[in-house]
This record gives C-alpha cells, structure tokens and sequence, in this order.
C-alpha cells in the first residue's frame, strides 16, 4: 500500500443510487393505493412523461419498463433491417437490441477523444445493406450529431441514439433527445435520473408517438382491436411515482456532483500519464453521470488494470468501462466488422479507461484520499 494511504472502512462505489426523502415517495404511493391503478398509462405515469418532456427539452416521449426494451422497439419503429453501424465502446445492451430485431451490428471505430462513433469512419463502413446508424453519447458526451446527420442524410439512414448516459444534457439549449429519429434513455438505477429500472424514448417527430405506445403495449389499440406485434415494454405506476419525485432531486444532485469534479480536478491536473476526460465541453450543459480517467501505462508507469485491481485493496472500487469491447465478445468477434485491425482507437481507450467514484454522496475528503491513493500508484508497475 502507498505511503500513508489507509483503506476506506466501508467500500467505496462507481456510483450509489439517488434516493429521495421516503415521505415524499410515501405520499405518492398512497395515492396510487388509493386509485388501485398500478400500470397501464395511470395518473403517475401521465404525470411523468409530461415532466420529463418539459425537463428534457423535447416534442414527444414515451416511457418504458427499462432502457433495453425501449431501444429494442427504437430499432423496430425505425424497421431497421440488414446492417447498422455502431460502436464497439458501450454497453452490450446496444449491439445486443440489433441482434434480437434481426439486424447484424458493423461495428465503427471511435473518436480518440469523446471516444464516440467517428463520422469520419461512420461512411466507409456503409454498404447497400445498411439501414441505419445507432451512435452512443458516451460517458453524457455528445455525438458529433451534425456529421451523422449529414451522413444519414445523404444516404437515406435512420439515426438512433442511445443517450443512456445523456440525461439533461443540452446542445447549446437544445435537449440532446431531439437529434436523430428516435433516442433512448436508461433510468436504471445507478443512473443521475432512475426509476429503479426504467428507460424513455424520445423523437422529434410527435407523430411517432402513437406508433411506439402500440408497439410497448402488444400493439393493442383498443378492446377488440391489436394494430400490430407488440412487446410488453410499459413502466408501472410504483417506477413513475419514483421517477416523480427523483426528478425533483435531479439539480440538487447534479450540483453536488460538478463539486466532486472540481475536487478530482484540482486534485489531478498535471499528474503525468492521467488524463481526465472532459464532462462539461463548452457549449454543452452535461449529465455529470460519470467521472473517468485515461491512464497511460507507460508515462503513468503502472497499467489501468493494475490500478483497477489495487484500489480495491483500500476498498475503492472503479470500473473498467468499457472492457471488453463489445466486438470482443463471442457472439461478435465473428463479424468483419469486429477485427481489431479495424478498431484501433477503441482498442487503446479500452485499455486505458477508468471511471472512478462519482456521486453527491462523497465528500471532498473522500476525494482527495482517492486521488492520494491513486497518485501513490503512480511507478508502481515499473518496482515490481
């Protein structure tokens, strides 16, 4: 162990969930107890998407039982079919959704910076069966959404985001679920915003709304009537009345965190082989979902891994995300698409990234002992 670092008492979480005041949740579960209304479109419910509409800056939302379901039927309101390019550097929610509508994911490489979907590579991955392009903003940082527009503009392709990590986040005022055709949110629990599970899609064209309702409630439109196969993809009333009063936490939380940041910031700047990346890019009002580090093994003198796995000796625990990369896994390393050959960025940021303790809950002390602990690596692996 480095110096006089000491090992936290209780661990040290990526993140924790925000929770708020029970009595406040209390009442609103009283009122659903009281309606006997526990899903299908109740008060909560209807209350929720017309908030989360206002918060989010969007024309239209609908809301859903978890994120995966809802990028599942993203994909399939956009009849995307035959090849989509995406990232290799995300969640395997995303090229998994490809996978259960029947699409094969070609997998793009990324930028060496946002570490998002490179438009610059996005149009030498197109081929005559391409239908679709499904881009991340990773870690809450925008996609370079004009150049993908442009480019599914110029080659007739539906755009969908998954903004897992995007909630609240604003270009230059505009609500980031308002690019491309349809976007995806996870209110999954160790999200800024969460229903304990959950997820919303928003597109800019209301008229899509209509469409994604039949198609997350069996394609039913009435008694008598099923318009289309649907899925069972609805939020309940007990995750709306949630969200409800989370989403009055969500600005107290979002403060606390920019703080935790100011505190690594300092702590950090101008530690040889650590990189920060960057949450709040100008123009954009960020998320602040994750804090995350690039390492470099050789000016850092000690691997990402072996940092990983030595701060869990003083019970901090980080996270390797994304490792491995989705085109790594068995289902995927079959496909062209995922030879590393193809994907050297997303190779060396997979080896380098590190998202370290981030939520309101930690002090400033906290902080600092982490980054105490963290500069004590430093060399490490060069004496073993």
């Amino acid at each position: 162990m480095s110096g006089s670092s000491r090992p936290f008492v209780d661990p040290v979480y990526v993140t924790r969930p925000v929770l708020p005041n029970l009595s406040a949740f209390t009442e609103r579960l009283r009122d659903i107890w009281d309606s006997r209304w526990l899903t299908n479109n109740g008060e909560q419910h209807k209350l929720l998407e017309d908030r989360l509409r206002s918060f989010l800056r969007v024309p239209s939302l609908s809301l859903f039982n978890n994120g995966t379901i809802a990028l599942i039927v993203a994909c399939q309101s956009q009849r995307l079919s035959g090849e989509v390019i995406t990232t290799p550097f995300t969640f395997p929610a995303t090229p998994h959704v490809l996978s259960w509508n029947n699409v094969r994911p070609v997998f793009c490489d990324i930028d060496p910076i946002t570490m998002n979907i490179d438009p610059k590579r996005i149009e030498l991955m197109i081929t005559a069966q391409t239908t679709g392009i499904l881009a991340v903003h990773v870690f809450g940082t925008p996609c370079d959404v004009g150049a993908i527009q442009e480019i599914a503009d110029r080659y007739r392709l539906r755009v969908v985001y998954d903004a897992a990590h995007a909630f609240g986040v604003e270009i230059d005022g505009q609500g980031i679920g308002t690019f491309g055709d349809v976007s995806m949110f996870s209110f999954h629990a160790t999200k800024l915003f969460h229903t304990a599970e959950g997820g919303a899609l928003t597109f800019r064209d209301p008229d899509q709304k209509p469409h994604i309702d039949l198609l997350k409630n069996f394609g039913i439109r009435d008694e008598e009537m099923v318009m289309m196969p649907g899925i069972n993809g609805k939020m309940n009333e007990l995750q709306a009345a949630l969200g409800l009063v989370l989403l009055e936490c969500v600005e107290d939380e979002r403060a606390k965190r920019k703080s935790v940041l100011e505190t690594y910031r300092a702590c950090l700047k101008d530690v040889n082989g650590l990189s920060l990346v960057a949450v709040d890019p100008p123009g954009i009002t960020p998320s602040y979902q994750y804090f995350v580090l690039r390492i470099n093994e050789e000016d850092f003198g000690c691997s990402r891994d072996q940092v990983y796995r030595d701060f869990k000796q003083y019970n901090v625990m980080t996270r390797k995300y994304f490792y491995p990369l989705c085109s790594e896994y068995d289902c995927y390393r079959h496909l062209p698409s995922s030879h590393p050959s193809g994907l050297p960025e997303a190779h060396r940021v997979a080896r380098e990234v590190l998202a370290m303790p981030f939520y309101g809950g930690l002090t400033a002390d906290d902080v600092e002992r982490i980054c105490t602990i963290l500069k004590g690596f430093r060399g490490a692996g060069k004496r073993r």
